[in-house]
């Protein structure tokens, strides 16, 4: 194997790293708001963690965040919790960053 080939495959390691990485730093994101949202909502314990888990699972619907604040906003109209798209999404911001600690001391 060349030294070109060793590099290549260790550009494509760290790649799929980095991929993986940031994966599991956005699900993280999403639970936590789920998390969020099921507090606003009035739940806890185990019926907060199941609707974090719909929360995250709503986001492979279709790239972007979108489905995802329409999910929440919905959840929140039906039951009468004040809040808009443009809350949820500062939300997500705001996430992002507790996400990425609790993702890289994790391990």
């Amino acid at each position: 194997m060349t030294t070109f080939d060793e590099r290549e495959k260790g550009f494509e390691s760290k790649y799929k790293h980095d991929q993986d990485i940031q994966f599991k730093v956005h699900s993280r994101r999403n639970k936590l708001v789920g998390l969020w949202a099921a507090e606003k909502l009035g739940l806890s314990g185990a019926a907060a963690d199941s609707y974090a888990k719909d929360v995250v699972a709503s986001d492979f619907e279709h790239p972007g965040d979108e489905d995802l604040v329409g999910k929440i906003l919905k959840d929140f109209q039906e039951k009468g919790v004040k809040s808009s798209a443009a809350e949820i999404r500062k939300e997500l911001e705001h996430k992002l960053p507790i996400a990425k600690q609790q993702v890289m001391q994790a391990g």
